[in-house]
């Protein structure tokens, strides 16, 4: 009994330290916000275009396809996945309508509108992160380290871009870098709640994963669709924009297949 609790707990404590670093890869990523002050729009615009493909390739490859499986494949993993989509994005329209639209952290001068956007996005980033903390625990507290250990690995080089995907709506509105440094910091720091969460009640954790990731994938899918892309289309730079889109999903779709 005793040996049993030594183990559990550490694997709790590995399962929260790997979510933690997945996590702060968040803000690692938003890092080059600090050496890219005065960025033009249509640069800006490119750069959100290709975290656009790495967040659609990061919903289809991280949330949805692993929503199927842990649900059991077949009818009912393809169910579960299709319920928790639709109530995710349900969830993130009702937020959109429910947004005021006010710039919070912001001060005059500032497009409320833009905001009220990147506000939006930040929000589904963080739920999205959760879920993926979530994932890294359920991998420790299976008892298989190293499965946890390529987990972890795959959610921080997919949340190195993630976090550039943060800070770059919000450096566009004028937000000093060190606050957007650490607002991407702070969405990535739910991994390791969702870390212990996962490792801590497997059993449960395993149950109720496959709507969590799906929900998680449809809030994405949403704010993706609604939100991002169009933005990206309004300047010069639009189709540029979207061959960046490609890019980054090529490019996600490799890394999340080499990772997994």
């Amino acid at each position: 009994m005793v040996q049993f609790l030594l183990q559990f707990e550490n694997l709790v404590l590995l399962g929260v330290i790997a979510s933690l670093a997945a996590g702060l890869a968040t803000g690692i990523g938003s890092l080059p916000i600090f050496f890219t002050r005065n960025i033009s729009k249509g640069i800006l615009d490119v750069l959100l275009g290709f975290a656009a493909g790495v967040m659609l390739a990061a919903t289809s490859f991280s949330l949805i396809l692993p929503a199927i499986q842990a649900g059991g494949g077949g009818i009912r993993g393809a169910g579960l996945a299709l319920v928790g989509i639709l109530i995710g994005g349900m969830f993130l329209d009702f937020i959109d309508k429910a947004f005021p639209d006010t710039n919070l952290m912001g001060g005059p001068g500032r497009n409320h509108d833009n905001l009220r956007r990147a506000w939006l996005f930040i929000l589904a980033i963080t739920i999205h992160n959760f879920p993926e903390g979530m994932a890294v625990g359920v991998g420790f507290g299976s008892g298989n380290v190293a499965n946890g250990i390529s987990l972890a690995i795959a959610v921080g080089m997919q949340n190195l871009p993630e976090g550039l995907a943060v800070a770059l709506p919000l450096l566009r509105e004028g937000f000093p870098p060190w606050r957007a440094f650490l607002v991407a910091l702070a969405t990535g720091l739910v991994e390791p709640i969702g870390g212990l969460l996962g490792v801590g009640l497997i059993q449960v954790a395993t149950s109720l994963l496959p709507v969590i990731l799906a929900f998680a994938a449809g809030a994405m899918l949403f704010v993706i669709s609604h939100e991002i892309i169009p933005e990206t289309q309004k300047g010069v730079a639009s189709k540029m924009a979207t061959h960046a889109l490609l890019l980054g999903f090529v490019l996600m779709m490799f890394l999340d297949t080499v990772l997994a």
